[in-house]
């Protein structure tokens, strides 16, 4: 299974560099859920001021975010994106896009006490989740399970907390 992510990092002071971590995180989060269908994602690395401006215009918060994400198909978890859906030109199902805030990612390593690579693989796990119907919104069941997957996916790329 190949899945496509298409990687941008205009703006965010961070460089393309990261294109292939990003990818293999990605990927990693795709297989450990299962998805057997090859889909395509596309991550932009940001800043601060971007990621604000889209936070606003989309979701009507007038503030900067370590991560956003915007899935293509109304999916519960564990739920696997519709085969029947890929762009017949591709052959890709469009999972959906995420930005990330690089300035988050610099300070959330920080003030966490871990690299920036494990923030940044954090946070592309956690949106890819996104993708795929996990949400937190109580903290109760739907956070511990999301917690859960982001921390197991985490540990098979090697970077635990």
């Amino acid at each position: 299974m190949r899945h496509k992510v298409i990687f941008s990092a205009e703006g965010s002071g961070a460089g393309g560099g990261l294109a292939p971590f990003v990818r293999r995180c990605v990927r990693a989060a795709l297989a450990a859920e299962g998805v057997d269908v090859a889909c395509e994602v596309n991550v932009r690395l940001t800043d601060d001021r971007e990621i604000r401006a889209v936070n606003r215009r989309m979701r009507g918060v007038d503030a900067a975010t370590d991560v956003l994400s915007f899935p293509m198909f109304p999916l519960s978890p564990g739920e696997k994106p519709p085969a029947e859906e890929a762009d017949p030109a591709t052959g890709l199902v469009p999972l959906g896009d995420m930005m990330i805030s690089w300035p988050h990612v610099v300070a959330q390593a920080q003030e966490y006490g871990h690299s920036q690579r494990r923030e940044l693989a954090y946070l592309t796990v956690h949106s890819v989740l996104h993708l795929l119907g996990y949400d937190h919104l109580d903290e109760g069941p739907q956070k511990a399970r999301m917690r859960a997957r982001e921390e197991a996916i985490l540990a098979e790329l090697d970077l635990p907390r």
